[in-house]
């Protein structure tokens, strides 16, 4: 069984190469994976989830993702 990731909007701004700004719009676009749970501190996505967008929407940052 796979080890389930987690990762919070700090993860996917550093994969993303983008700023806190940027990231946010990104996130919070329409074809951007849904979190799997919003804390205090904020968001958290499955990183699969993120590495799977990035493959399919960026991917000249696909290593980047992995």
């Amino acid at each position: 069984m796979e080890k389930l990731r987690l990762i919070a909007s700090q993860e996917v701004q550093e994969m993303l190469g983008v700023s806190r700004t940027r990231s946010y719009q990104i996130t919070n676009s329409k074809t951007f994976p849904d979190p799997v749970a919003v804390l205090s501190v904020g968001r958290i996505w499955r990183a699969e989830d993120v590495e799977r967008w990035i493959r399919d929407h960026r991917p000249d940052l696909q290593d980047a993702a992995e």
